[in-house]
């Protein structure tokens, strides 16, 4: 996509400098980084296609009114349109960048001018109690692959860890007789994670089964794979976590397809319904503002509904 973009322009410029404020600053994750310029280069060559000059004083309302209206009818291959939250993520990507500006001195238009669309209430998906242990109990023990699956699903379950924190772990990372390690989570954050002692159980159980020296805590393991490979190439990747879930959320019929993120949802969901605060699930998910964890009170609200009708609702 960038190397359609108008050379040596002013709007260009400043995007670039923009883009490595977050990453030397900021301490944006490479993929935030990627995400924002992914935004910000569509916004630069829709402007092009306009006709319209790149330079920051092009950002005016109307513009940014045809470019938003512009995404709402933008559609891809498959002949499907944004949705509105992929579509706000261009809103921010161009506040955040206006905000920039300004910090810079820079003469721009009012950041807050432009408005993020509503997007309807976050739905969270999460599994029971049974389902989660149908789920971690499908991995079969008697192959490598199977133990490490097993290991991967319980440390998610255990951890809240999201599956880019899981796939970034390293053997020394982890500390399996104290049950606990660090991880550098969204926004450079760091957290203290703790292993329940099923889980630290089951990792220990596939470590030992590996005669391996790679440095990453969970590799792939295929008859097929070329010889010499590096720390890196024998990592497993997120996409490769994902379709584990998939795999054996369909192997013990579960409703709906389990995702890390779901894994994670469980965890705090779990954590809440068994009477622990806000305050402190916020602290073990990672989240900057509580904000973010309070999507997971809809549960306690229907626990204690469920305690009301037990204990109370049987009078009415």
């Amino acid at each position: 996509m960038q190397d359609n973009l108008p050379k040596n322009s002013e709007l260009l410029s400043k995007i670039s400098a923009f883009l490595e404020y977050l990453e030397v600053e900021k301490g944006s994750s490479s993929l935030t980084i990627r995400n924002y310029r992914h935004y910000l280069t569509r916004f630069l060559l829709w402007l092009e296609k306009q006709g319209i000059k790149p330079t920051l004083q092009s950002i005016k309302p109307e513009v940014i009114h045809n470019y938003r209206l512009y995404l709402s009818r933008l559609v891809d291959r498959d002949g499907r349109t944004l949705s509105r939250k992929t579509q706000g993520y261009h809103s921010i990507a161009l506040r955040s960048f206006l905000k920039w500006c300004l910090k810079n001195d820079l003469e721009v238009m009012a950041p807050e001018k432009i408005e993020l669309p509503k997007i309807a209430e976050r739905q969270v998906k999460f599994l029971t109690g049974k389902e989660v242990d149908r789920l971690l109990n499908a991995p079969s023990l008697s192959t490598i692959v199977g133990k490490r699956d097993k290991a991967i699903l319980e440390v998610l379950f255990s951890t809240g860890l999201r599956v880019s924190e899981l796939v970034s772990l390293n053997r020394d990372n982890v500390d399996i007789k104290r049950r606990e390690f660090g991880v550098v989570g969204k926004g450079g954050r760091a957290r203290v994670v703790f292993l329940s002692s099923r889980a630290a159980s089951y990792l220990e159980e596939y470590l030992k089964a590996r005669d391996d020296n790679f440095k990453p805590l969970f590799i792939r393991h295929s008859r097929n794979l070329a010889p010499n490979l590096k720390d890196n190439q024998m990592r497993l990747t997120a996409r490769s976590v994902q379709r584990i879930l998939k795999k054996y959320s369909r192997k013990v019929k579960l409703p709906f397809d389990a995702t890390p993120h779901v894994l994670r949802h469980s965890f705090a969901t779990d954590l809440l319904m068994a009477g622990a605060d806000i305050r402190s699930v916020q602290e073990m998910l990672g989240h900057k503002n509580i904000q973010t964890t309070q999507i997971y009170t809809h549960v306690t609200h229907r626990h204690l509904k469920e305690i009301y009708d037990t204990y109370h609702g049987r009078s009415s």
